[in-house]
């Protein structure tokens, strides 16, 4: 209501609502309306009553919105709206929206990657909208975008994005088999389509990190700074204890999942407080994992600890355990947390912070993983959270970002495979090619039904080694390394072309990826990556790829549709952009040799599937 009333005043104030409609808002206003009166413009009729109102877009059934207007009470000492505070928000706005599409208690399993943008200050208006983007068997993905609006001067700015994963329990915490959800928008088919992938990424983040940490040294190297004494990690040690109370628990007596983070937020603040003698600020809250429930009654131990300080950055440890009122019993770990704070000058700018001397034994292992997860994090921001425009062609691949290429490769050709604004360029007997022109990209989908199961079509169309036996553009490919079974890097070499004095050669990441749930086609990815051990070479024009790759839906036991996707960009094979321009039959006549191929491999796949 206070939300509301702010909005009419300053509309009084520019001249657009009368005292009148406010006083009859005031007073009427929240009996049914949830939005103050709209005022006429000059010359519009009034509204009869009783008349056809126009119908309203169709709204996500699993979609919630959540204002709040952020009080004295919320914010810390700078008037900075309290981290804890906003994470107890969107955990509350996830949960409600879980529940709604599972129709039952949710908790919150886990939250990815959260990047604060933005500070919130006493006065301005959380907007909050959340949604179910993908049902799994028991849990659910949620995404959350919070924004801030400034109400004086209108002002909207973006503050984070974020997933959440929450499972459905049933009587006595038994697990809720999920209905699927039917995206209906652009957006939402895009969000459902590469939740799959978020999720895959979860499940193998741990051995990222354990990956990483078995390849570094184990001796503890520590950071040098001139005139930078080390501070002692131990003498920014937290610990604290919280009562659950009723007001901490849902609907089931579980402790919410928003205000044990809040918890954790506070204590960490308090530990990077003491090492740079400031007031830090909350930059980034790493992927974590809820390893079990608490209940009103319990005690929460919350320990903090700065791991590493770089140069303008630090990270906390947090942990959260849980013992009821006999402290026999041994403790319950609930949680986990790692914490990214800045310090920021008069300006805004990070500070330089102090440096770390980790305690020997543990202190050194957290170091170390400290900086290992650094590196991960910023792999992870750079490959994942960037829009695919900001991401440069040809990344470099490792160890340690190979999880998030791989990612970021299949979740860019799902994302055009989502984009509803194909037009249809030529149809020649059973093939068909579309076009899109978004941004600075040429887009292109070939697509046709061939007789072959799309578990074969899968099976051959993924080794790119066999591809030159159907495309005549491909001289030769060579798997330069197999990372696991879903990827493979090749080394791709084309024919010379007769406007060319040399052939182009890639380096290609192919991801390969079975459907994740009924309705989901197969996919084959492609895009250039950069390996020191194939750098550029006179022989060949280093070409680049940023988003291609084959989608195949079973139709049929023995049908299937097969579609081809490229993103051309301008350094791609210059006979694909010839060919849109002029919409030249070779693309058809390239497909047709793939559908032969096809036809004529399949009996020879069922050998080979039996091993995938």
């Amino acid at each position: 209501a206070t939300l509301l009333l702010s909005r009419c005043l300053l509309k009084m104030v520019k001249g657009n609502i009368v005292p009148e409609e406010i006083l009859s808002f005031c007073c009427n206003g929240l009996q049914g309306s949830t939005s103050p009166p709209r005022a006429r413009e000059p010359g519009e009729r009034e509204e009869v009553p009783g008349a056809m109102a126009s119908p309203s877009p169709a709204r996500n059934p699993t979609e919630v919105q959540m204002s709040q207007l952020v009080l004295p009470c919320h914010t810390n000492h700078r008037g900075e709206l309290s981290t804890g505070q906003l994470l107890k928000w969107i955990d509350t706005a996830a949960c409600l929206s879980a529940e709604r599409h599972a129709g039952c208690p949710c908790v919150t399993a886990s939250m990815d990657d959260i990047y604060f943008e933005h500070t919130i200050s006493v006065g301005q208006v959380v907007n909050i909208k959340a949604k179910v983007n993908r049902a799994f068997n028991s849990s659910m993905e949620v995404g959350i975008q919070v924004s801030y609006e400034d109400l004086c001067s209108g002002k909207h700015c973006s503050i984070c994005k974020a997933y959440a994963t929450f499972v459905a329990q049933g009587p006595s915490g038994s697990k809720v088999k999920l209905k699927p959800l039917t995206p209906q928008t652009e957006e939402e088919k895009i969000e459902h389509s590469i939740a799959a992938e978020r999720r895959r990424m979860r499940l193998v983040h741990k051995d990222t990190l354990k990956d990483l940490l078995t390849r570094s040294p184990h001796e503890t190297e520590l950071e040098t700074r001139d005139g930078s004494v080390a501070v002692p990690a131990e003498k920014t040690r937290v610990e604290s204890v919280e009562l659950v109370l009723p007001p901490h628990a849902n609907h089931q007596g579980n402790t919410f999942g928003g205000q044990i983070m809040a918890w954790m937020e506070n204590v960490a603040t308090i530990a990077a407080s003491r090492l740079c003698h400031a007031h830090p600020t909350l930059r980034a809250i790493e992927m974590f994992h809820f390893r079990g429930p608490s209940q009103v009654g319990d005690r929460l131990v919350l320990k903090a600890i700065v791991n590493n300080a770089f140069k303008n950055s630090m990270e906390v440890g947090v942990c959260a355990e849980a013992y009821g009122q006999e402290m026999s019993v041994s403790r319950r770990h609930i949680n986990s947390a790692f914490m990214t704070f800045v310090v920021l000058d008069k300006e805004g700018q990070p500070r330089t912070l102090p440096m770390v001397a980790p305690e020997p034994g543990d202190g050194e292992r957290r170091y170390r993983e400290a900086s290992a997860r650094k590196k991960i994090r910023l792999d992870r921001k750079y490959v994942v959270s960037c829009k695919q425009t900001e991401v440069p062609l040809s990344v470099p691949w490792d160890q340690s970002n190979k999880v998030y290429l791989s990612y970021n490769n299949v979740s860019a050709l799902k994302t055009l495979v989502a984009k509803a604004n194909w037009a249809l360029a030529r149809e020649k007997e059973k093939v068909r090619m579309y076009t899109l022109e978004e941004d600075k990209f040429l887009s292109f989908r070939i697509e046709m039904s061939v007789r072959i199961a799309a578990g074969r079509a899968f099976a051959l169309l993924s080794d790119l080694r066999r591809r030159h036996e159907w495309d005549r553009h491909y001289a030769s490919a060579e798997l330069v390394q197999q990372v696991d079974n879903d990827d493979m890097i090749y080394h791709v070499v084309s024919q010379t072309l007769s406007c060319e004095n040399k052939p182009q050669d890639f380096v290609i990441l192919a991801s390969r990826r079975k459907p994740c749930s009924k309705g989901d086609p197969y996919v084959v990815a492609f895009r250039s990556v950069t390996l020191p051990t194939h750098p550029a070479s006179a022989a060949f024009t280093r070409g680049e790829t940023i988003c291609s790759g084959f989608c195949i839906w079973p139709e049929t036991e023995e049908t299937s549709k097969v579609a081809y996707y490229n993103q051309a960009t301008p350094g791609y094979l210059n006979y694909v952009t010839t060919n849109v321009a002029g919409l030249s039959s070779n693309f058809c006549a390239t497909f047709e040799a793939c559908e032969k191929f096809l036809l004529k491999n399949k009996e020879d796949l069922i050998v080979r599937l039996q091993d995938l």
